[in-house]
């Protein structure tokens, strides 16, 4: 009987040959705070042999890697050099963890790399977690409006903003990943919703595609006096992705015993850290009209996204809810979309299909 000789019996089994242990794998390094607009060479793509994994871990293959603007926001808050960090959905190539066997798609933070190694025993809602089941939607979703960034505008919206039906709310980036589904939550609880965002075309998409009822091109308008045409009541509640001047503005033109939810500042996010942004003081119109304002992280509702995820999971299904990706393909182009949808470039949720 012919026996086959040892090397062809590892190939056949990478388990007991633990090849895995020689995998190479790719990841983005930061190698220079970035300063103004993100640059190529502030990055370092380097490959590395994976380790043998450890009781509790998982091996990954990336499928989607997402990029946001609190990347850009975060980055002077590390020691050089550092992983480039995000979100990201791999699928299990091979398990030292129970529960998660190979096959499992799981999304967690270890960012922009083509292969890594998850530590399950970390499991942590909107950050380390099995996908879930989504009834057939788009496995990219869990990255996007069933993930952080939907996370974030149901319950900013519905549990800081509160808005009340016949009431007229304003999203600033309206377009982006947050803003696209503020606007129609929004719509959905019956409120009157005015979105602001960077090109015509994008206003064109907000007020045929996504049902905003009136949706503005900021850098070609006069932002008080398109309000008072639009909003003729005052605005009720204020999602504010941006901040800035426009955020000022908005502000002024707030009802007594408005809401601010204060998601980003994306308006400021280039310019220089050791220098503080200049806007309008806001403080009178806040006193003045009893104006509550709150700034969020949407990690402070992990623990009740399973409330949020089967209903955004149903708006999507019936169509009150529509989808907007912006889909970039390849490892080799993750610096590309990111800079990209920093720039605007992106309508909906900015991700980077492996």
């Amino acid at each position: 009987m012919y026996v086959l000789p040892d090397y062809v019996l590892c190939l056949l089994s990478l388990k007991e040959c633990n090849l895995k242990e020689m995998l190479k794998a790719r990841k983005y390094i930061v190698k220079k705070h970035f300063e103004g607009v993100p640059k190529r060479d502030d990055f370092e793509i380097v490959e590395f042999v994976l380790p043998a994994l450890k009781l509790g871990e998982v091996l990954v293959k990336t499928e989607w890697i997402s990029v946001d603007p609190y990347l850009r926001a975060r980055n002077a808050m590390y020691r050089l050099p550092f992983d480039q960090f995000s979100s990201q959905i791999g699928q299990v190539i091979e398990s030292h963890h129970n529960k998660y066997p190979v096959g499992t798609k799981i999304v967690s933070h270890i960012g922009w790399c083509d292969y890594g190694i998850v530590d399950m025993n970390e499991e942590e809602p909107l950050r380390t977690y099995k996908l879930p089941d989504f009834e057939a939607l788009p496995t990219s979703y869990g990255i996007g409006v069933l993930g952080r960034p939907g996370a974030t505008a149901y319950f900013g919206l519905l549990d800081i903003c509160k808005p009340k039906f016949g009431e007229t709310v304003v999203v600033t980036g309206a377009a982006g990943a947050v803003g696209s589904l503020v606007g129609q939550i929004a719509k959905i609880q019956g409120c009157r919703v005015i979105g602001f965002t960077g090109s015509d075309k994008k206003v064109r998409i907000l007020e045929d595609e996504l049902g905003f009822d009136f949706a503005f091109n900021y850098k070609t308008v006069d932002i008080s006096e398109v309000l008072k045409n639009a909003a003729p009541y005052g605005v009720d509640c204020y999602f504010d992705n941006v901040g800035g001047e426009i955020s000022s503005v908005i502000i002024k033109e707030m009802n007594t015993f408005g809401r601010v939810a204060c998601c980003g500042s994306i308006s400021s996010y280039n310019d220089n850290p050791d220098k503080m942004s200049k806007a309008s003081i806001v403080q009178p119109f806040i006193a003045g009209k009893q104006i509550q304002l709150e700034g969020f992280n949407v990690s402070r509702f992990a623990d009740r996204w399973h409330e949020a995820l089967p209903v955004i999971v149903n708006w999507i299904k019936t169509g009150q809810l529509k989808v907007k990706e912006h889909v970039t393909i390849g490892f080799d182009n993750v610096f590309g979309a990111f800079v990209g949808m920093l720039a605007g470039e992106n309508v909906g949720k900015a991700v980077v299909r492996m």
